[in-house]
């Protein structure tokens, strides 16, 4: 089954069981609205979110004064966006829009559903403005993964399999998206130059969730 078709079998339980564990929080617990505070930062224009499944950040980035737009391949998840944020239904490396078109770019959590990111990163360049800002807020690297067992937040166990780039529904938790829908594995330096080979130079880094963290976002310039 594809990843498209696992989200669209999994739409309902992501809007409504899934998001509703953080909905209402203050802040969430992984640090994703701190992370886009931190590197989005406070500016106006039109931002464009690949990968934006149901939307859940659009009114975040409209707090921060921009004008969201989504992007995203699952029909199932763009039914619930579609209330939240002006949204097309597109393939993250052939983005339907012109060259220079955004000022800014984020994708949030969705680094791991895209088995071409570097692909997806070379389109985000395509589409900023020169100079424009890209946020990459992710699962980090170096502790998420198939190769890690987070049950005890105070003792994650790192088992062999970091430096494996593959697509695998290994999880700890079967309450989670991971086991249900499989996740790309980047490890650290491959994530990295991949930003680099698109000519998106990172400039800030920040990491979210402890004891140990379970984001790790980066904030990229166009050259």
């Amino acid at each position: 089954m594809s990843p498209t078709a696992s989200y669209d079998e999994i739409a309902e339980w992501y809007e409504h069981a899934f998001l509703a564990q953080t909905r209402g929080l203050s802040e969430h617990p992984l640090g994703i609205d701190v992370a886009l505070r931190t590197l989005l930062g406070t500016e106006s224009g039109p931002c464009l979110e690949i990968g934006c499944g149901t939307g859940e950040w659009a009114g975040l980035v409209r707090e921060l004064g921009w004008t969201p737009f989504g992007v995203d391949l699952s029909a199932g998840m763009l039914r619930y966006a579609s209330g939240r944020l002006p949204v097309a239904r597109a393939d993250a490396t052939r983005l339907p829009f012109a060259s220079s078109t955004f000022p800014a770019v984020i994708t949030v959590m969705a680094h791991t559903d895209m088995p071409q990111y570097p692909g997806v990163l070379g389109e985000a360049a395509r589409v900023l403005h020169p100079g424009g800002v890209f946020v990459h807020v992710g699962v980090h690297p170096c502790f998420c993964g198939g190769f890690v067992d987070r049950s005890d937040p105070n003792a994650v166990v790192i088992r062999p399999g970091y430096l494996d780039s593959n697509w695998t529904t290994d999880s700890w938790t079967d309450q989670g998206v991971r086991d249900k829908v499989g996740a790309k594995h980047w490890p650290l330096p491959n994530l990295l130059h991949a930003f680099i080979d698109a000519g998106l130079m990172p400039d800030r880094l920040f990491e979210g969730g402890t004891p140990v963290p379970t984001v790790l976002a980066v904030r990229a310039r166009k050259n």
